[in-house]
C-alpha cells in the first residue's frame, strides 16, 4: 500500500490519473488551480490551460463525446461563464466519462462572491459529489468517471478552499487502462437542436431518476450511529467541523448531495430526536431536508455567509464551550502591488486625472485602492471593457470624465476581446489599456496564449494582444514601458485626449518572473525633501518618516521607478559593495 501527503486538489489530480483520464482542461483560479498543475505532471493525459472556462468544459465535452475520459476545473465563479456549455452538457451525456470539478470559495479568499455551486447540480439535472478531505477526493474523482459513464451523464464534483487546500495522508491505487472508445456520429444525442433536445430532456429525467434510485444506496453516503438525541447531516468539510464539535452525535455523512437521497433521510431522521444541517454557505441540504416536511435546525443558527469552523459550528450550537486563544494584536496590513510590478507606473500615470475606470480581475485590481484609487468597478473577468463601454453610452457628453478600462493580458485572452469588439463595432469612446505582464499573475504565474509556452511546456505562438486589437478593429495603439514612469505619464495623457475606442498596451514581465538589479535603491537624505512623489507610487519597498522618503533595501528589487519619479534625484542605486553589505547583514534585498 502506498501512502502520500496531497492537498485536495492534489488528490483529484490523482484520481483522475487512477481512473484513467486522457484529456483535462482549465483555466487558474483560486482555489481549483493545483488540480491541473498537479495532472499535467502525470503522463497519459494531455492537459491544457484553455482560454477560459466555457472553453474548457467545451473542450472536455468534445473529448467525451469522442469516447475519452475527460476533465475540467474550475473555481466557483468560473462555472458562470461556462453555464451555457453545462446544460447542454447534461443532455447530450458522456460517451466517455466527464467530471466537471467546481471550487467553490467561502469566506471570498480571493474571489467576488461566495456562490454555492451544488445549486447547479439542481438546475442542470447533474449529479453532484462533495469530498470531505484529501482521501475522499481522490475517491470520489475516481467514482465520478465511474457514475458518469455508467449513468451517461456529467459529474459536478464539488471541493471549498478548505478541502482543496488542506492536506492529508492519501492511498494510492494504479492507473485504470481506458482506451478511447473513439467517435460515433450520433447527431440526435450531441446536436441540440430543439427537436432533438426535446427527447433529450426525457432522456435526461430518466437518466437522473436512475441516478436517484442508485444513491439511495450508494456507499458515498453513510449514516454513523450515536447519540439518538441529536443526528447530523452535512457535507464536504461541514462534515470534519461537525464530527470535532459534536463527537457524540449521529451523523448522516452525504457524499452525493445531488440527486437527493429521499429515501435514505427519512430511515435516519427516524432514529434521531432532533435533526440538524450544518452546510457552507446556502441552505442546499436544509432545504430539502425541509421539503420532505422535517423540522430541522440549520441556517436559523448558522451563518449563511462566511466559512464554518469548529468554533463557529460550535458557537451557533451552544455547544460545550471550549478554551479560545485570543487573538494576536497585529497592526492592520492592506494587500499592495509587489515591490518593482509594472502594474506601478501605469497606476501612477492613471492618478490624479477626470477619469472613470472600469477595473478587472487580475493582481492589478489593488490598483482601485489608495495611494492609486485608479478604478471604479470590479465586476467580474471581462467587464472592465464592457462596464466602462456602458458607462461612456450612459453619460455620454454629461460628464466630462474619459472612460478607460483596465484590464490584464490573460483576462484581455479570457473573456475581455468581446467587449473591445463591442466598443469598436458600437463607436465606443473608451480608451482600453492592457497591462501586459506577459503571464497570469494572481493565480501563481500560469502560461496563457500570449506567453507563447503551454501548460506542458511546450513551444507554441505567442499571440500579441497588439495584433489581436487591430484585428478587432482598433487603429490607434499605443504601447508604453510602465518603468519609464514620467514618460508613460507623458504619452498616456496624451492619448487620453484623443478619440477612442482606443487601445493602450503597457508591457513589462511580471516582477516576480524576472531578475531585476542585483542592488535596491537608497535614498539621499540630503536631496530628499520630503515630496513624497515617490510614496505615492505605493509600493511596498517605500516608507516615509521624519520628512524623509526611506527604501526597505531587503525588499526593493531595484525597478528604478521610484528613481524615475523623484523630481530632485534624491534616489540612486547602491553601490555593488553596499548592495553586497546589505545582502550579507540582511539577505538577499530580493
Amino acid at each position: 500500500m502506498t501512502m502520500k501527503l496531497l492537498s485536495g486538489d492534489e488528490a483529484v489530480a490523482r484520481g483522475a490519473w487512477e481512473a484513467g483520464c486522457h484529456v483535462a482542461a482549465a483555466y487558474p483560479g483560486t482555489p481549483s488551480t493545483e488540480i491541473l498543475e498537479a495532472l499535467s505532471t502525470y503522463k497519459d493525459i494531455y492537459c491544457e490551460w484553455s482560454t477560459n472556462e466555457k472553453v474548457a468544459l467545451e473542450v472536455a465535452l468534445g473529448a467525451s463525446i469522442s469516447g475519452a475520459r475527460a476533465l475540467a476545473a474550475m473555481k466557483h465563479v468560473g462555472m458562470n461563464v461556462a453555464a451555457d456549455p453545462l446544460f447542454s452538457a447534461a443532455y447530450i451525456g458522456a460517451r466517455g466519462g466527464l467530471v466537471i470539478v467546481t471550487a467553490d470559495d467561502p469566506g471570498l479568499h480571493s474571489s467576488q462572491n461566495e456562490q454555492d455551486n451544488r445549486f447547479y447540480g439542481l438546475m442542470a439535472k447533474l449529479p453532484v459529489l462533495c469530498p470531505s478531505d484529501s482521501q475522499e477526493a481522490r475517491d470520489f474523482t475516481r467514482r465520478a468517471f465511474d457514475i458518469s459513464e455508467e449513468f451517461d451523464i456529467p459529474v459536478i464534483l464539488r471541493l471549498t478552499t478548505r478541502t482543496a487546500h488542506s492536506s492529508g495522508v492519501v492511498e494510492l491505487g494504479d492507473r485504470q487502462s481506458r482506451p478511447v472508445k473513439g467517435y460515433e456520429k450520433q447527431i440526435t444525442k450531441n446536436m441540440i437542436l430543439p427537436a432533438f433536445a426535446r427527447v433529450r430532456h426525457i432522456d435526461l429525467e430518466r437518466r437522473m431518476d436512475r441516478v436517484r434510485a442508485w444513491n439511495e444506496k450508494s456507499d458515498l453516503n453513510r449514516i454513523e450511529k450515536g447519540a439518538k438525541e441529536r443526528g447530523v447531516i452535512c457535507d464536504g468539510v461541514a462534515y470534519q467541523y461537525a464530527r470535532e464539535v459534536l463527537p457524540d452525535a449521529s451523523f448522516l455523512k452525504l457524499g452525493m448531495v445531488w440527486p437527493f437521497p429521499e429515501d435514505l433521510v427519512r430511515r435516519f431522521a427516524e432514529t434521531v430526536d432532533e435533526l440538524v444541517v450544518i452546510e457552507e454557505v446556502d441552505p442546499f441540504i436544509e432545504l430539502q431536508v425541509r421539503a420532505l416536511g422535517f423540522k430541522v435546525t440549520g441556517k436559523d443558527k448558522l451563518p449563511r455567509t462566511g466559512e464554518l469552523s469548529p468554533r463557529v459550528v460550535r458557537d451557533a450550537l451552544s455547544g460545550p464551550a471550549a478554551p479560545v486563544e485570543p487573538e494576536p494584536d497585529l497592526p492592520n496590513r492592506p494587500p499592495s502591488l509587489c515591490p518593482g510590478c509594472p502594474h506601478t507606473g501605469m497606476f501612477w500615470a492613471l492618478q490624479k486625472q477626470k477619469l472613470i475606470i472600469g477595473g478587472d480581475i487580475g493582481c492589478y485590481t489593488l490598483g482601485g485602492l489608495p495611494p492609486h484609487d485608479a478604478m471604479d468597478t470590479c465586476i467580474d473577468m471581462g467587464a472592465s471593457i464592457s462596464a466602462a463601454h456602458g458607462c461612456d453610452k450612459a453619460l455620454g457628453d454629461t460628464d466630462p470624465r474619459r472612460r478607460v478600462a483596465v484590464i490584464g493580458d490573460s483576462t484581455f485572452f479570457h473573456s475581455g476581446i468581446t467587449g473591445l469588439i463591442n466598443t469598436v463595432y458600437n463607436r465606443s469612446n473608451v480608451v482600453t489599456i492592457i497591462s501586459d505582464n506577459r503571464t497570469t499573475g494572481m493565480t501563481g504565474h500560469q502560461p496563457h496564449p500570449g506567453t507563447g509556452v503551454t501548460l506542458q511546456g511546450k513551444d507554441t505562438t505567442a499571440i500579441d494582444p497588439a495584433e489581436v486589437a487591430r484585428a478587432c478593429g482598433i487603429t490607434n495603439i499605443l504601447t508604453v514601458d510602465p518603468y519609464k514612469t514620467k514618460e508613460t505619464r507623458k504619452q498616456v495623457r496624451a492619448f487620453l485626449a484623443e478619440p477612442g475606442p482606443s487601445v493602450i498596451i503597457s508591457r513589462r514581465p511580471c516582477a516576480l518572473l524576472i531578475k531585476l538589479h542585483d542592488t535596491p535603491r537608497q535614498v539621499d537624505p540630503d536631496k530628499c525633501t520630503g515630496c513624497e512623489t515617490c510614496i505615492s507610487l505605493g509600493c511596498p519597498a517605500l516608507s516615509f518618516s521624519d520628512g524623509k522618503s526611506h527604501v526597505i533595501a531587503t525588499v526593493c528589487v531595484g525597478c528604478g521607478m521610484c528613481a524615475d519619479v523623484c523630481p530632485k534625484g534624491a534616489i540612486t542605486e547602491m553601490t555593488k559593495d553596499e548592495g553586497r553589505r546589505t545582502k550579507d547583514e540582511t539577505g538577499s534585498p530580493r
